[in-house]
């Protein structure tokens, strides 16, 4: 089977909106037969992706350049994190916290222009996912690939769990691993080999360098101390987001007290206008009775003149 054109397949597939998916799957198969049946087959077995998967693709298909921000986000925190920079997490954590609020709206942005809202619940799938992807940089690449079938998280210690997250893992590029340490043995080796290669006028510059104190592994307390200052960094940033969100509830409970005040006085303005209407309304009916029984007295007024005016004539006549 051609994995290439799989992944080709995939990429438009995954591209698609949320409730399309399916039909543009079997069209897909139904196209791909003709280049057999394996690979027609692969293609139905595509699986579809959950709500929060489809919306992470969405931004990795309209609005990659966040992702990256994101990735680069989680390369520097990892490197503030070997370099136990205290104060950089810290930093870093605040501008993780305001990127991460960014891509969650521009998810749900990116979603909506491509047929469907999502809820509260799946944003924060998303954000989760996105959170992950800051952490490790294979969740990086399985989120970066738009290939994405299920949500990610991070616990912060271990590597991303990335079984049945990508609907072809073969189209995600690898990580770059980092060179592995080399032994202190080989480390004399070839120091000693250098120094047999090189001319007498390098020798001072290989014995400064061999004097200069190599630096150590942190040690298990730099470790805890470096998690620290980033759970600090993160406490922080928590602790502002809720006196935040504190804030916003007494001006929403202020908001709906106001509301509700102005709903009972319209209510009771509502009550008053609907019994003066009754009122009127009765007026109204009494008035009309009274001019109907008006304009008969006046009916009969005007023929008794007729009558009166007519006997005049008669009399007048004799």
């Amino acid at each position: 089977m051609d994995d290439k054109a799989l992944s080709t397949i995939a990429l438009e597939l995954y591209a698609v909106p949320f409730d399309e998916f399916m039909a543009a799957r079997t069209a897909a198969a139904k196209a791909a037969t003709g280049s057999g049946k394996d690979l027609a087959a692969a293609v139905k077995a595509l699986p579809k992706p959950s709500a929060a998967a489809w919306a992470v693709n969405m931004m990795a298909v309209h609005e990659s350049e966040i992702l990256a921000q994101l990735a680069d986000l989680g390369r520097r925190m990892r490197a503030a994190q070997s370099a136990l920079d205290a104060r950089a997490l810290r930093e870093l954590a605040r501008e993780r916290r305001a990127l991460l609020d960014t891509a969650v709206g521009t998810a749900r942005s990116v979603a909506e222009r491509n047929g469907r809202a999502i809820s509260t619940a799946i944003a924060s799938d998303v954000e989760r996912t996105l959170g992950a992807l800051i952490a490790d940089e294979g969740a990086a690449a399985a989120v970066q690939s738009g290939l994405l079938v299920r949500t990610l998280s991070a616990d912060g210690v271990d590597t991303v769990d990335l079984e049945g997250a990508v609907a072809v893992p073969g189209a995600v590029p690898a990580p770059r691993a980092s060179p592995p340490p080399v032994p202190e043995h080989e480390h004399k080796q070839r120091a000693t080999a250098a120094g047999a290669a090189r001319e007498p006028s390098e020798q001072p510059r290989l014995k400064a360098v061999r004097e200069t104190p190599r630096r150590t592994s942190p040690s298990a307390l730099e470790k805890a101390r470096a998690v620290l200052a980033d759970a600090e960094a993160a406490e922080q940033d928590a602790s502002a987001m809720a006196t935040e969100r504190r804030d916003q509830l007494a001006k929403t409970e202020q908001n709906v007290a106001e509301l509700t005040r102005e709903a009972q006085d319209l209510r009771a303005r509502l009550k008053a206008t609907e019994e003066q209407l009754d009122s009127a309304r009765k007026g109204l009916s009494s008035a009309a009775a009274e001019a109907k029984q008006a304009a008969r007295a006046a009916e009969k007024a005007q023929r008794s003149a007729m009558l009166a005016q007519q006997r005049v004539l008669r009399l007048s006549a004799r």
